[in-house]
C-alpha cells in the first residue's frame, strides 16, 4: 500500500509517547523549572550518507535517530523533555519498513520517558531523510568553551567500536539479533550513557563537555578551539580510537584527577588528552614539547 501522510500520522499517534496529542500544526514544549534553561538539539540522517538500508535494520535506525540527539542534549547537561520528528520519504518505501522504524523510535522514547511534540512528513523522489529535534532543560549548560589549561580530558566509554562495526558492515557482515556483535551494535544501535551529562554538570570542576559523534580528532579540536586551549592527545591512543566516529561518549575537561572522578561517578574513565595554553593549533600529537598538529581523521559530512 502506498504511503500517505494520514496513514503515517495515524501510526505515530498509535505508537509514539505523546503522539495521540498530535492534532494541531503546533505543539507545546514542556515547561522548564525556574532555575533551568531550555536547550535544543537537532540532527538529520540521510540514506547513503549516514546509513545504508541494506545493513541497517529499521527498528535499530529508529532507536539511533532518537538516542544520538539525546546524546547531544545530555553532553550539554540537559534532561530531555520531548522531540519533534521530520520524515522525508520516497513513495517506494514499504509500509512495513516505516512501521518497524517507528516502533524502534517509540521504544527508545519510552525508555527515556519523553513524548513526541510534533513534526512533519514530506515525499521525495528517492531515498530517505530522517530529522529529529530534541528539547531539554539544564540547570547548568555544560558548554564546549570552558576548558582551561591544565585540564584533563576524559571519556566514559571505549572508543573505536563503531568504526570497527562500520568496516565489518562494509565487508559484508550483517546484524543478527540472535547473535549480536558488540562492534555492530555500537554502530547500528549506539547506547550513550544518558544521564551522565547531568551529573557532570553538577560538578563545578568539570569545565566543558562534548559528545563524540564525528570522531575524537575533530571533536577534541572543536572543544580546544572553542575554549582557546590546545589539547595534546594521550600517548596510548591507537589510530582507530582517534579516527573513529559515532562513539557517543561524554568527552569532558576537568581539573579533577581520574581517581576522584571515578569515585564520584562510580564508573571507569579513560584519559584521552590534556589541555595546554593556546599555541595556534587546537589539537596536538602525543609528543610532549612538539607543536606538530594532529591531522583531522574524522568523518566529513561534505566529502562525497
Amino acid at each position: 500500500m502506498p504511503l500517505s501522510e494520514r496513514g503515517i500520522l495515524a501510526r505515530i499517534r498509535a505508537c509514539l509517547p505523546g503522539g495521540g496529542e498530535l492534532t494541531d500544526d503546533c505543539g507545546e514544549i514542556p515547561r522548564v523549572l525556574p532555575d533551568e534553561r531550555l536547550l535544543v538539539s537537532t540532527d538529520v540522517l540521510e540514506e547513503g550518507r549516514h546509513f545504508c538500508l541494506a545493513w541497517h535494520p529499521p527498528w535499530l535506525l529508529g532507536r539511533k535517530l532518537l538516542n544520538v540527539n539525546l546524546s547531544d542534549l545530555d553532553a550539554s547537561g540537559a534532561r530531555p523533555l520531548g522531540f519533534t520528528l521530520t520524515l522525508a520519504l520516497s513513495s517506494a518505501l514499504s509500509e512495513s519498513w516505516l512501521w518497524e522504524f517507528l516502533d524502534g523510535l517509540a521504544e527508545a522514547a519510552a525508555e527515556t520517558g519523553i513524548p513526541a511534540l510534533g513534526g512533519d512528513t514530506v515525499g521525495r523522489p528517492q531515498g530517505i531523510g530522517l530529522g529529529l529535534t530534541a528539547f531539554g532543560a539544564a540547570r547548568r549548560w555544560l558548554r564546549r568553551d570552558g576548558a582551561k589549561p591544565g585540564d584533563r580530558i576524559f571519556v566514559d566509554q571505549p572508543l573505536g567500536a563503531s568504526l570497527r562495526g562500520l568496516r565489518a558492515l562494509e565487508a559484508g557482515q550483517r546484524w543478527h539479533p540472535d547473535r549480536p556483535d558488540p562492534d555492530l551494535a555500537a554502530h547500528l544501535n549506539p547506547s550513550p550513557r544518558l544521564g551522565l551529562g547531568v551529573r557532570l554538570a553538577a560538578i563545578p570542576e568539570v569545565h566543558a563537555c562534548i559528545d563524540l559523534s564525528d570522531g575524537l580528532s575533530k571533536d577534541l579540536a572543536t572543544l580546544g578551539e572553542a575554549s582557546g586551549c590546545s589539547i595534546r592527545l594521550a600517548p596510548d591512543l591507537v589510530p582507530e580510537e582517534i579516527q573513529g566516529g559515532e562513539d557517543y561518549a561524554r568527552c569532558f575537561a576537568t581539573s579533577l584527577p581520574r581517581k576522584d572522578l571515578e569515585g564520584m561517578l562510580g564508573l571507569p574513565l579513560r584519559e584521552v588528552g590534556r589541555t595546554e595554553p593556546w599555541c595556534g593549533v587546537p589539537l596536538l600529537g602525543a609528543n610532549p614539547g612538539s607543536d606538530f598538529p594532529q591531522p583531522d581523521l574524522s568523518f566529513d559530512h561534505f566529502r562525497l
